[in-house]
């Protein structure tokens, strides 16, 4: 059975007035990219794209073909009506982190349309290695065990890694937050900073692993940014926590849901039926004009 045919739609989000607004669409939804593309256009205008936990290499009656699911995922980036800045995937682009399964995720990569793709590694990606077989395909130009920052369009973005010591919860260590804390030194207030990690870097649900020992030293560092957006995966759903200054962003996946927090013994792939499946699906198109600030984000699921 393939799901691939299922696939759910894009989390187009888009900026007007300073907020986020976000519209699940599906793939016979032509006017949602345009809409992207139309908010974000003119001088200053980034657009960029997120996908998560592609788990390239999974078999298993929860989807059967990951890799003709990521491919619709490519097919979706590659239609929403604007060429991305960039394409960040968030982590678990692997299932066993082998060499053949990073060659092969990073092969369907380059054929999405965009100018340049970033990743932060999942836990899948770190499995017997601590992380060497991800770095070696796409560790070029990181510091430490893979975490890097960068600047563009007025927006300050820092990739960290939180997936390599792990006991129970995610983990930065003190060498990743002195390098944070050195990032963020010189930025002015006022600079939108957005943070990718693959576990959640609040405490979503930590009896799951869902959340990361150390964040509040990082969190610390970031509450005098007047807009802070921390975007991970992991969970394979969306979720959303605003506290004061940051909001916390949970994308879905393009591989199999997982269970919402609780309502399972524990995080294991679930088999759901097709016309439920799209709504576990897809990746998320983001849209900021420079001159915003507060970013509020509102999800609305297909009818």
């Amino acid at each position: 059975m393939c799901h691939a045919g299922w696939f759910g739609g894009a989390v187009v989000l888009t900026v007007a007035s300073g907020e986020v607004i976000s519209h699940i669409a599906d793939s016979r939804d032509t006017n949602a990219g345009a809409a992207a593309g139309a908010v974000a256009a003119g001088g200053g205008a980034l657009r960029f794209v997120q996908v998560s936990d592609s788990h390239i290499g999974f078999q298993g009656p929860a989807n059967m073909d990951v890799a003709g699911s990521f491919n619709e995922a490519i097919n979706q980036v590659n239609s929403l009506g604007f060429r991305p800045d960039f394409v960040m995937h968030s982590g678990d682009l692997t299932h066993r982190s082998t060499a053949g399964q990073f060659d092969q995720v990073k092969q369907m990569m380059t054929g999405m349309k965009t100018d340049r793709v970033f990743t932060v590694p999942g836990d899948h990606d770190s499995i017997g290695d601590a992380g060497r077989a991800y770095r070696r395909t796409f560790g070029m130009g990181t510091l430490g065990d893979g975490w890097y920052s960068f600047d563009t369009h007025g927006v300050h973005f820092i990739a960290l890694v939180n997936t390599l010591s792990l006991e129970k919860l995610g983990h930065l260590g003190n060498a990743q937050i002195d390098f944070v804390r050195k990032d963020l030194a010189g930025l002015p207030s006022d600079t939108p900073v957005v943070v990718f990690s693959h576990i959640p870097l609040f405490a979503m649900y930590p009896k799951w692993g869902w959340s990361t020992d150390d964040a509040l030293k990082v969190i610390a560092l970031l509450r005098r940014f007047s807009s802070v957006t921390c975007l991970n995966g992991h969970v394979h759903q969306l979720f959303t926590k605003t506290e004061g200054n940051i909001t916390f962003r949970s994308a879905t996946t393009t591989a199999y849901p997982l269970p919402k927090p609780g309502r399972a013994p524990a995080p294991t792939p679930q088999v759901v039926p097709a016309r439920q499946l799209k709504d576990a699906l897809g990746i998320r198109s983001v849209g900021y004009r420079q001159g915003d600030r507060e970013l509020a984000i509102k999800d609305q699921r297909p009818a």
